[in-house]
């Protein structure tokens, strides 16, 4: 039976095991110890420290493959599979990514010039954003990035007057809000009508209309993306409909080859999830193409795809040490509250979205009786949760190391100093050794942006009195 204080949890059978599908594949424990492409996590926190972020590069690079596999056998028009760099983007990502015949899309200067810098081809990258700069379209059209994804009618000018600059065409999208509302959190659903990205089917035609009175741009093809985190093909299949109809509607005799159906494809972050298999999803989604295409008579055009967190989240897990532990006793139960050595700062997806995780103690196997925990991070912020509701061996003890399953979206790319405390690193592992892809801050990074900790303090400066208390003590 449910615990009441988590009606979501499922019952704790086994407060130690590792949940297929949530944990990264290959993912076991060795001597008590949880490993991670074959190497203990207490191996990694003895060279490293916590807390970090491990990638498997074989699980991250095999579902790379995985997916683009999936969507070439659905598609026999062709596919471009895009890596949505936002997910997490480093320049070994990036060149995994690439390896594995994927594109990548970038949504600001800074993932553009860490694709650059890695070496990615400019004609294989797609580059994003409901707000770009002018300083970041001019980089874009003069480095050759392939795509543009045009998102509003001021930005057909922007980007026209800076290819006219360069003397090029540049290759343009027009992003769509189609107005399917997926089944996700309203943060994380893109393409309803009351949102910030896209134009709106009604002012797409005059807008399409103005791309192709200007010599700098091509209009290759329509884009839209519907959110994140959805675990069906429903939503993919409704858009794709409405795209294809609106792609034979404004195609005309123009050359209009391209359809980009974004991405969003979901994960399980506990054993409660449970997201169609990929495989399927690219199946139903070729279906409903096609069966449009049909009814409209239309050649079904070249797809592209954008994932991202399916790509890296189950690939990650962040490892942290216990600090605290305690026990609050409440009306319907008691609840352990275990703090580690991270938390919003590197993880902010709960706090944001409620997102859920998994957790287990990574240091060692145990058989005590499960226990209801929360898992708490260090921030100065009651919000600070790192894991809302997880089954843990109720001997969980200060020492030990937590590992928190399918991080690796979404948590480096997001994170931040608050508190002042500098970002954990981000490893990964292959062929048992593990190496750094980004290298752990230290505080004096944390304080090499404060210009006012440049020079030392004048010690003749006025300083205001401390207020005294009725005993004599100075208080702030």
């Amino acid at each position: 039976m449910p615990h009441p204080l988590a009606p979501q949890l499922p019952d704790a059978l086994d407060a130690s095991a590792l949940a297929e599908g949530v944990w990264p594949d290959g993912a076991e424990r060795v001597d008590g110890a949880i490993a991670i492409g074959g190497v203990p996590v207490t191996e990694v926190a003895a060279q490293h420290g916590t807390p970090f972020l491990l990638v498997d590069e074989a699980v991250a690079r095999g579902r790379a493959r995985r997916i683009r596999e999936a969507f070439e056998a659905a598609f026999a028009s062709g596919v471009d599979v895009y890596y949505a760099g936002k997910a997490l983007l480093t320049g070994d990502v990036a060149r995994w990514m690439r390896a594995e015949g994927l594109r990548i899309d970038v949504c600001t200067g800074g993932e553009l010039a860490i694709a650059l810098r890695a070496g990615v081809e400019p004609a294989a990258i797609g580059f994003h954003g409901n707000n770009k700069s002018l300083a970041e379209i001019e980089a874009g059209v003069r480095a050759g990035v392939g795509t543009f994804i045009i998102d509003s009618a001021q930005e057909v000018e922007r980007v026209a007057a800076a290819a006219e600059r360069a003397g090029r065409v540049q290759r343009v999208r027009l992003r769509i809000s189609v107005g399917v509302h997926a089944s996700t959190h309203e943060f994380l659903a893109t393409s309803h009508e009351d949102q910030k990205f896209g134009v709106s089917v009604a002012e797409a035609g005059a807008v399409v209309a103005r791309i192709r009175e200007l010599p700098g741009l091509e209009l290759v093809g329509l884009h839209t993306h519907i959110g994140s985190q959805i675990f069906d093909a429903a939503g993919f299949g409704e858009s794709a409909r409405r795209m294809l109809a609106l792609h034979a509607e404004l195609g005309g005799t123009a050359a209009m080859p391209e359809l980009n159906l974004g991405g969003g494809f979901g994960i399980a972050y506990t054993s409660a999830d449970s997201p169609e298999p990929i495989e399927a999803i690219a199946q139903r989604l070729a279906d409903a193409v096609r069966s449009a295409a049909d009814e409209l008579g239309v050649a079904v055009p070249r797809i592209a795809i954008e994932p991202g967190r399916w790509i890296v989240g189950p690939a990650g897990v962040t490892v942290y040490t216990v600090g605290t532990t305690k026990r609050v006793e409440l009306e319907h139960g008691s609840r352990m509250y275990v703090a580690v050595d991270g938390g919003m700062g590197d993880n902010p997806r709960p706090a944001l979205y409620g997102a859920q995780y998994s957790a287990r103690i990574a240091s060692r196997a145990s058989s005590a009786e499960a226990a209801l925990v929360r898992v708490a991070g260090h921030h100065c912020e009651s919000g600070d949760i790192v894991v809302d509701a997880e089954w843990l061996p109720g001997d969980v003890r200060p020492g030990d190391l937590l590992a928190v399953a399918a991080t690796g979206a979404y948590c480096h790319s997001l994170a931040s100093n608050y508190n002042a405390v500098p970002r954990p690193p981000v490893l990964a592992v292959r062929d048992g050794a593990v190496r750094t892809l980004v290298r752990r801050e230290s505080i004096d990074d944390v304080l090499s942006r404060d210009a006012g900790l440049d020079a030392p303090a004048d010690p003749t400066a006025d300083a205001a009195p401390l207020a005294h208390d009725t005993d004599g003590a100075p208080t702030a």
